[in-house]
């Protein structure tokens, strides 16, 4: 393959886009739980709410931050982001990512899915 062709291939590759979410918090429910939520319910989340929020893409965790304010939306302002190997192992289908490992001090277990 062409070095200009490689080229032309990676440009592609970088303008996919990925599912990025901001996890807010999770918490098992019971199915009758589940069933009894109406508009207005209110379910407790067990995290602090100054705690880091967990970053994930494609639904595998590749860092965490603190919410912000931006104009009238919110943002994530990273405080750990993990190195780009992790990250693009987030972005493939592989059971074995390092990216599912806890980012230093956090506490978080970012093996599961939302």
């Amino acid at each position: 393959m062409t070095k200009t062709l490689e080229q032309a291939n990676l440009a592609q590759i970088l303008r996919l886009e990925v599912p990025v979410v901001v996890r807010l918090g999770e918490r098992t429910l019971d199915v009758g739980e589940v069933l009894s939520l109406v508009p207005g319910s209110i379910i407790e989340l067990p995290k602090n709410a100054e705690s880091e929020l967990d970053l994930l893409v494609n639904n595998k965790p590749i860092g965490c931050g603190m919410a912000v304010k931006v104009g009238e939306n919110f943002g994530l302002r990273l405080t750990y982001l993990g190195d780009l190997k992790s990250r693009i192992d987030a972005m493939g289908t592989g059971e074995n990512s390092s990216a599912s490992q806890s980012p230093p001090g956090t506490g978080s277990i970012f093996a599961k899915a939302v």
